[in-house]
């Protein structure tokens, strides 16, 4: 069983922890760490990158550099799920487009597990720009 923790650190700042046992800091007014709804998007693109990058070794494409930034909107109303969500992947190599946009959606719509639990609020788009070397 997976298992995770927050340990409150005073003010508005959370220790978070997980099984693996490492930790990260959260701050629910955003000054002095990443909130708990930034790290959701920070898991989105983790996740998303990760199997990009899987699927790309796997095709023995030739990635040199791989950036996956997200942009969001939240609904006005607590709960503020995100609502849309607009992932950019910045790709380097001489790797082919076909090959990376297979990856991209295989990513959205089988393998990423954080994007398969914010597509039951949120509208998820990507783009994808490709510089060959």
């Amino acid at each position: 069983m997976i298992r995770a923790s927050a340990k409150w650190a005073g003010q508005m700042q959370f220790a978070g922890t997980s099984n693996s046992g490492h930790s990260v800091l959260m701050d629910g007014e955003s000054k002095v760490a990443s909130s708990p709804m930034e790290l959701v998007l920070i898991a989105l693109c983790g996740c998303t990158a990760a199997d990009v990058v899987t699927i790309l070794q796997k095709k023995r494409e030739p990635l040199t550099a791989l950036e996956v930034t997200v942009h969001a909107e939240k609904a006005p109303e607590p709960p503020r799920v995100y609502t849309e969500l607009k992932l950019l992947y910045h790709v380097s190599g001489k790797v082919n487009r076909k090959s990376v946009e297979d990856a991209v959606r295989l990513s959205e719509e089988k393998y990423c597990s954080v994007a398969a639990m914010l597509s039951k609020t949120a509208r998820i788009a990507y783009e994808i720009r490709l510089e060959t070397e």
